[in-house]
């Protein structure tokens, strides 16, 4: 399993080797790192709440059931993704290289792509709109003829979960646990299928979510008037003023995914399995689609191993635990 079936990093991938070398990440938080970490926050009262697919949608090998009631403290979380802005200010704050810049390659749709035909490694296996490419990274997501100007307001795409993590080490973050994410992306509503509640997000033609229109993976319509990444505060917030949980792109989680986990989970802030190879992802991304990935839910889960990137997936945080 994989988001959207973005395909996994190839486990025999080498990284590149750098000139420079690995960049260690600045820890040193203090005041600043209130100035370092500028999104604004929404905050998610205490409560407890009923996790899982409650209306039967989901798919059996995700492990959304059963629901099960939650307990959580309040927090504060981002209101929106990490933005390209955002990530670039970090990137320039320490220097650190992300995982696609290190293996040299990350994992690009194939509308999406903006590369010469010599950087293009080829079709992921089982998933062909998946395609390498060098020099696809986060500064470059269609490929190395591409580039964030214009669309700094855009989520961050091609970060890794250690990437992600590594940033909320600078930033004196946190990445949500999936129950705080689901209960942040509910916005105190138990039983719905979206943030904003049961209906489709294209009910009337009104676009609540970035997501596909048309037919999956040839042709995308862009009624909702997105291809790939929306801008993060596009549409409506939810309830608790998240923006844009459904949609746009996955992100990641501090979960190790286990399908089986919610059996056997704990009532009270759940952290999820102890061990994995793989971390979960929520929320789905601009390529969901009902007749091939319909993972734009609260409910939906998806996962991929800890160093893959694409250009689909992204994150948003929480404020530390002291």
């Amino acid at each position: 399993m994989s988001s959207c079936c973005a395909p996994m990093r190839d486990e025999g991938a080498k990284k590149q080797p750098t000139a420079e070398g690995p960049v260690s990440v600045d820890l040193a938080l203090g005041s600043a790192s209130g100035e370092r970490h500028g999104i604004e926050q929404a905050v998610v009262p205490a409560q407890t709440f009923q996790m899982g697919d409650a209306d039967g949608v989901g798919y059996p090998a995700d492990g959304e059931t059963p629901v099960h009631p939650v307990r959580l403290e309040e927090f504060s979380i981002d209101a929106t993704s990490v933005t390209n802005a955002d990530f670039a200010r970090f990137v320039a704050a320490t220097g650190y290289r992300t995982e696609a810049e290190s293996f040299g390659f990350s994992a690009v749709f194939h509308l999406a792509l903006a590369a010469p035909k010599e950087a293009v490694m080829g079709p992921a296996t089982g998933t062909p709109w998946w395609y390498g490419v060098q020099g696809a990274d986060w500064a470059h997501p269609g490929g190395p003829d591409s580039s964030i100007e214009g669309v700094e307001d855009h989520p961050v795409v091609h970060v890794s979960w250690n990437d992600a993590a590594a940033y909320c080490a600078w930033a004196g973050r946190a990445l949500p646990t999936e129950a705080q994410w689901e209960a942040a992306s509910r916005g105190g509503i138990d039983g719905v299928r979206y943030p904003w509640g049961g209906e489709f997000p294209g009910k009337g033609g009104k676009w609540r979510a970035n997501i596909w229109q048309g037919d999956f993976p040839r042709s995308n319509t862009t009624e909702d008037g997105f291809l790939t990444t929306a801008p993060v505060r596009t549409f409506s917030p939810n309830a608790y003023g998240l923006w844009q949980t459904v949609g746009n792109v996955w992100e990641w989680c501090a979960d190790w995914f286990n399908a089986r986990y919610y059996a056997r989970s704990p009532e009270h802030e759940p952290a999820g399995a102890k061990i994995g190879t793989a971390r979960v992802m929520r929320g789905g991304s601009y390529l969901c689609h009902d007749s091939y990935c319909n993972r734009y839910r609260n409910a939906a889960r998806s996962s991929n191993t800890p160093d893959s990137s694409m250009g689909n997936a992204g994150f948003r945080t929480v404020a530390a635990r002291g």
